[in-house]
């Protein structure tokens, strides 16, 4: 039976919420996501700024960002670029003159919501809940940067939209054993038609060597090597239901109100599907020393 077909995604969420901890205290005096970080082209832009690119390659029409009370005024001011006096100044410069006015068309698609305690990533995807309004739509993480060639990424991931029958759709990548403590790790089966397309039979959080070696099996991969979370997912509607109930019941791991918990129960009830990235690179700015070697990284062109 063939999968019925879905419009385009049309809206994405990219959390950037997060205290900074671990870059404290530049994090303390500028927001982590508005850290710089020079192009292949040579332009230095905030770390967020390149979501805002790789979603407008990938069709998407419409961004929520979410914050902490009070930070989405620096980010508006960022995206409002110079003042017309400054503008001036930049006339000498046309890739930054043209690099302002963009910004400013981003200011129009760009939307807000506030998460205004500290609860999780869960909850933080949860507020976003009427921006989403029933329609599929691609997350991202703040703090990674993600680029593909020739596709973008997001823009991989958003076409699932069209064979996934309305299921959710993780990107992932291989990880080793040393790997797996940092990300939701899946078991499944690949699709013979579409081998880097996966059905889903299992999620866990930060998995044990020891339980994934035992349940977390995936065909046609070498020994000792696991598909984790990439960074990006394309969320059915459904998972903000489930974040609901979660949030209702006070179900919470280590304390806080977990997306990947989430993604283990809309599997049971909905199915699931990951993708399995090929050609596609993820920078991970999270900690002072991958924020180092990720900023040299992406200098390089794709």
């Amino acid at each position: 039976m063939s999968q019925p077909n879905h419009r385009p995604v049309r809206k994405a969420v990219i959390p950037i919420a997060g205290l900074g901890t671990r870059h404290f205290p530049a994090s303390h005096a500028v927001k982590k996501e508005l850290f710089p970080v020079v192009g292949s082209d040579g332009i230095a832009r905030a770390l967020f700024h390149y979501h805002l690119l790789e979603l407008e390659a990938a069709g998407i029409e419409q961004i929520c960002l979410i914050t902490q009370p009070g930070e989405d005024e620096m980010v508006q001011n960022y995206l409002r670029g110079p003042d017309d006096n400054y503008l001036k100044r930049l006339a000498k410069y046309p890739a930054l003159l043209r690099e302002a006015e963009q910004m400013r068309g981003f200011a129009q698609r760009v939307s807000f919501a506030v998460q205004h305690q500290q609860e999780g990533y869960g909850h933080a995807v949860f507020q976003t809940r009427g921006f989403a309004g029933g329609e599929m739509v691609l997350l991202g993480l703040g703090d990674h940067l993600f680029r593909g060639h020739p596709l973008s990424p997001y823009r991989e991931l958003a076409d699932m939209a069209t064979v996934s029958g309305g299921r959710s759709v993780s990107a992932v990548n291989r990880i080793s054993a040393g790997e797996l403590k940092g990300y939701g790790t899946i078991a499944g089966r690949r699709r013979t038609d579409n081998p880097r397309l996966i059905d889903v039979s299992l999620i866990i959080e930060k998995p044990a060597v020891a339980v994934a070696r035992e349940q977390l099996h995936v065909n046609d991969l070498p020994p000792e090597t696991w598909l984790g979370w990439f960074g990006m997912h394309l969320l059915a509607p459904g998972i903000y239901d489930i974040l609901a109930e979660m949030i209702r019941n006070d179900v919470r791991d280590n304390g806080e109100f977990q997306l990947t918990r989430a993604q283990e129960i809309q599997r049971q009830r909905e199915g699931y599907l990951a993708l399995e990235m090929a050609g596609a690179e993820r920078f991970d700015f999270g900690v002072p020393d991958d924020f180092v070697a990720s900023v040299q990284a992406f200098r390089r062109p794709a």
